[in-house]
This record gives structure tokens, sequence and C-alpha cells, in this order.
């Protein structure tokens, strides 16, 4: 067997921790199945993100008459573009060749997974297996995939995922028509993406409601202007079954309240309902690591698990499949276990404030609770909503008072105390709209908040004892460093400073 400090299973994420562990002279090693560097960088945030810029700029020349611009129709030039997208995610070759020089680091390309708690083992690419190898902490960072559904046909007439969409069935040129099945965030960015390419595009939602965590008035004024894109969109929906005809996919649907019954043919079909958690492929039934009735391992607000020295963060513990909210845990876990010199400096995870953003056209963003969420958990509240046409910049970039598109903030805040509780945006870099907000929620003295009271290592149930707190003063640049920044806005600019201000020289 081999005995190792650190075992990272993942290349997202965990990469911050390994760094970390990496300083201190500790021998690790580094398991990778796929592509090194995460979702993000591979199959999600980053292509996602190349991809719908280039759809902006085709919505933005359709409406740029209205500030007295002319101008003639943007096209996206499909290569171009496309090789835009994968010169970034081939850095993940990069990222590969580069840890495989690191000193006192061991990395393996394969499937990793639990013998027992204390054992992990890997399928290795190339053939074969790894030998057995064992560490005091294991950091779990692996991840989610696509939520296939159970459709009638499906696997035989075949689909694309976001996973494949980013592999081996990217498509030479956008599709003549495509059917997404999912309304959430990842359905409604490449419904925009490929609608904005003069795809016909047809998205069936099982929610009544599009980008159903939204704010409900966020929610019904994105339904308004996405359908103005030309962009079909049938709520409330069941899918039943998939077949072939005349060379397209044609599925079939019913409305679940009146039960009636519908067909949508399309090129190609996009399964994007949501993710579940990668648990499963970690062979998790051969340890003591708890999970929930859908598969993500359960942790406490330290990022621990149910047994002590492991530790499970991003998209695998279930608490928001975003990389900001990933990065967040992993800076946790490397300040916690290699960086802080007393545990009275520890710091803990909330997910109170974690933001989050669609990038369709316009953009979505949120923190905090919706005003239904707000009323539901007993607050008084206060409701403030200001429109972009009501300002100078909004007029200038062409919103007028009435206009059915036209962007707005809305604040729900708690009516007795003042404090905001929750900041939702549609309308032009709503990403950046957000953060002033952002961080001024994450300010002041800050409660640990227990999460999971079972699961707690002694070092945990001595910070419980005595409720650890933190204070963190607004205007210092180490609060910036625990703040989360919505990943990728172009609020990162500032936000990131923090990581080239040197108190030493």
């Amino acid at each position: 067997m081999k005995k190792y400090d650190a075992i990272f299973i993942g290349t997202g994420s965990a990469n911050i921790i390994l760094e970390a562990a990496l300083e201190k002279g500790l021998k690790c090693a580094q398991i990778e199945v796929g592509r090194f560097g995460g979702t993000c960088l591979t199959r999600g945030c980053i292509p996602t993100k190349i991809m719908v810029t280039a759809a902006d700029y085709v919505r933005k020349s359709e409406d740029i008459h209205k500030i007295g611009v002319k101008a003639s129709k943007a096209e996206i030039d499909w290569d171009k573009m496309s090789q835009r997208v994968w010169s970034k995610i081939n850095e993940s070759e990069g990222l590969k060749n580069f840890y495989n020089k690191v000193k006192n680091l061991d990395v393996y390309e394969g499937m990793g997974y639990f013998l027992s708690d204390r054992e992990i083992q890997v399928d290795l690419n190339s053939g074969g297996k790894s030998d057995v190898m064992s560490a005091d902490k294991i950091f779990i960072g692996a991840g989610g995939r696509t939520n296939v559904p159970p459709i009638k046909n499906l696997e035989e007439v075949g689909y694309i995922t976001s996973e494949s969409l980013f592999g081996e069935k990217y498509p030479d040129k956008p599709y003549k028509s495509l059917i997404i099945v999912g309304g959430g965030p990842i359905g409604v960015e490449f419904a925009h993406v490929f609608s904005a390419t003069g795809t016909e595009v047809n998205i069936i939602q099982r929610n009544v409601r599009l980008l159903p965590k939204e704010d409900e008035e966020i929610s019904a004024q994105i339904l308004n202007d996405v359908e103005k894109l030309g962009i079909n969109v049938f709520l409330n929906s069941e899918t039943l079954s998939i077949k072939i005809e005349n060379g397209l996919k044609v599925l079939k649907f019913k409305n679940k309240e009146t039960k009636e019954e519908f067909e949508v043919k399309g090129e190609e079909i996009l399964i994007a309902p949501g993710i579940k958690s990668n648990g499963d492929w970690l062979k998790l039934e051969n340890t003591n690591i708890r999970c929930n009735e859908k598969g993500w391992i359960v942790t406490n607000e330290f990022l621990e698990t149910s047994v002590d020295g492991i530790y499970a963060f991003g998209d695998i513990n279930g608490l928001a499949q975003f990389r900001h909210k990933a990065n967040y845990e992993a800076d946790i876990l490397a300040h916690n276990l290699f960086i802080a010199e007393s545990i009275d400096d520890y710091r803990f995870a909330r997910y109170d404030l974690v933001p989050a953003v669609t990038y369709t056209y316009p953009q979505v963003a949120n923190v905090g609770l919706t005003e239904t969420q707000a009323r539901n958990a007993g607050y008084e509240l206060t409701v403030g909503t200001h429109h972009y046409s009501s300002t100078a910049k909004g007029y200038a970039l062409g919103f007028e008072p009435g206009d059915p598109d036209d962007g707005f903030i809305k604040v729900v805040a708690d009516k007795n105390t003042k404090e905001f509780l929750g900041v939702h945006a549609i309308g032009p870099e709503a990403s950046m709209l957000i953060q002033p907000f952002l961080n001024l929620m994450n300010t002041g003295e800050l409660s640990i908040r227990v999460l999971n009271e079972d699961i707690g290592s002694e070092t945990t149930n001595i910070l419980r004892d005595k409720n650890h707190t933190r204070y963190l003063q607004p205007n210092l640049v180490t609060t910036v460093n625990e703040t989360m920044v919505p990943h990728p806005a172009l609020s990162e600019v500032a936000m990131w400073t923090q990581y080239y201000v040197d108190f030493d020289r």
C-alpha cells in the first residue's frame, strides 16, 4: 500500500487545497478520470460563457437601432467561436503536464474509488489498476454530471449533454433545430446560444416556471424575454418518449395539468434538467461516508464528512453547483488545514449568500432569499424595485419606461432590522449589479452556523461549543478574500485584485 499525507479526487477547485498542501511539503496524490481543470474549465462555466458572449453580441446588434446606431445584424462565426472555446478547454492539457512535473505529487489518471474508509484504488485510463493507497486526509472534489431522466427510447435515439457537447459530439456547425429538456440555467443558456445562430429551439420544462429558483418576478420576466428571442417554451410538461421520424428526433410530451399531448421535432436533443452526484462512481458503499437520499455527500460547516479526515466540497456535496462556491469551500479547507496558525482563526462555510447567475439574454442574477422565501420564513418585509430605464445609463442603453424588456433590480429587506435578505436582478451585466450587495452582506460579525450537527471532529465541536465567530471588517482586503464573486463575471476583475496586493513589499 502507498501511504500519502493527502489524497485529492478531482482537479477542479481541489487544486486550491492541493497547492496549499504541497507548500507545506506534504506528499500528495492527485486522481482525475477526465480532463484536468474540473467541470468549469472543460464543460461548464468557461466554454459556455465564450459561446454566450458571442450570442450576446448578436442580440445586441438586433437592438442597437434603439440608441441611434445603424448596423446590420451580427452573425456568429461558428468556426472562430469554436476555436476560442476549444483553446480554453485544451488548457487542461497544460494543467496535466504541469502537475505531472510537481515534486511530492503522484498523478493518477483514472477512476478513483474507495475500498474502505482509508483505502483508495484507481482504475487507470491506460489500463490496469493502481496500487492501493491511503492517507490521513482525503479530499473529495469529484463533481457531478447531467441527471438524465428516464425517457422512453432516449438511449436508442441518442442525445447530447453538456459533457458530450464539449466532447465527441461538438457540432461542426449549428443545429438547424434543437430540443432542450430542462428550463434551468444550463438549458436556458444553451437555448440563448443556439437561437442566436439561427437554430429553432424548443424548451420542454417540467416546472411551471422558467428558471424556477429565481424570484417569481424575475422568472416571469425572463420567460417573456426568452420568448421574444423566438425560443419556444413549454412549461409544466412531462416528457414521454422520443423517436426518429424522417431523420429528425421527435419528442412527445404532455401538459401535466391539461394532460394534452404534444410533439416537437429537432435535429438534436439536449438533456439539461440538472445534475446528479458523481458519488456513485466512488463506491462510497464501501465506506462510512454518509450521503443523502439524492446521493450527495453530507458535509458540515467545515466541509467534514461523517468519516474523520475525509472532506467533500464543490458539486458533490449538493450545496449549490457553482465553481465560485467550490472555490470558496476549497479556500476554507486550505486555510484551516494548512495556513491557520490556531483554531481561533478557522473559517466556516455558510450557504445563505451563494450568488447565482444565468448567462442568458438578458443576464439573471441573485443572492439571498426571494420575496416568497423571505415571507415564508416569517420576515416582515420591505421590497424595493428599480428599473434600468429610471437611470441615466439605463436610458443610454436604450431602455424606456414601460418597455416590456426593461431590466430591474429588486431588493428584499427586513423591515425591522433594515438588513438585506435578498437581491435579484435581470438585465445587462446583472452579474455585476449584485456584487456590491454581496460584499456588504458578507461583512460584520459572523457566527458559526451549525450544519449537520452529528458530523464534527474534536476541533469542530470545540469551535461549536464556544460559538466561534469571525469579524469581517468591510474596508479590509482580507475580507474580500472571503466573499464569493459569481464566476465568470466581470466583477472578478475588481474582486481578484486581492491576489495582487503584496503587504510584504
